[in-house]
């Protein structure tokens, strides 16, 4: 055998290694949380459930998909801005592991500037981590009128540059997706029941895709 198919039978092989590692999954970037975790969702009216029966908001439904003791500590009409004095109790009261972050909208609607509403989120994001907990950030739409009934929401761009400069997980575009569609909305800013569901999908994808929530269910 030549030199030249020698080399050929050695490429070869060496190829297809670094497509497989090429096309092979990333590891999980955090450790899944356990089945007695708790989970704190600090929030505004969508944490809490407006739109929706009671047990249709998206904690609850979280909960029963992971068996994990999802607080739902949404408050309708909460900024971000008056969030950050409440989150050192939350804290303290449940000992969460994790903290799902939904707040902002609000904000918005009030015509705060989005550097502040950022700095707020900040604030927020670096008391959970200070406690010890995760935090994790769901992304707001900056609510347009027009860009709602069209049906072409999307995420006001503080959120993924606050989730790069921080390095938290960041759930991106499905609140923005289900205020998209009609058939997901009670009215403008507040999904409804079906909603909730689909937001509720969301938010466990990505946490199963990051390595928090196990893929069996429990």
């Amino acid at each position: 055998m030549t030199k030249r198919f020698s080399g050929l039978r050695l490429f070869i092989p060496l190829t297809l290694l670094l497509m497989l590692v090429a096309c092979s999954d990333p590891p999980p970037a955090y450790q899944s949380l356990g089945r007695d975790a708790v989970v704190l969702a600090f929030g505004d009216s969508v944490t809490h459930g407006t739109g929706a029966q009671a047990g249709e908001d998206f904690p609850t439904l979280l909960a029963r998909d992971t068996g994990w003791q999802v607080v739902n500590a949404g408050i309708p009409g909460d900024t971000a801005e008056k969030a950050r004095g409440r989150i050192g109790g939350l804290l303290q009261e449940h000992d969460p592991e994790l903290v799902i972050v939904e707040l902002g909208g609000n904000d918005f609607l009030r015509r705060q500037p989005a550097t502040q509403v950022k700095e707020h989120l900040r604030e927020i994001i670096n008391a959970v981590r200070d406690y010890g907990a995760l935090p994790v950030l769901v992304a707001v739409p900056e609510f347009s009128v027009i860009s709602a009934t069209v049906g072409s929401l999307s995420d006001s761009p503080i959120y993924e540059e606050l989730a790069a400069e921080e390095s938290i997980l960041l759930i991106d575009d499905v609140f923005s997706e289900v205020l998209s569609e009609e058939r997901l909305r009670a009215d403008r800013i507040h999904p409804n029941a079906q909603g909730y569901r689909q937001l509720a999908d969301g938010i466990a994808e990505a946490l199963t895709e990051a390595g928090l929530k196990n893929q069996i269910a429990p």
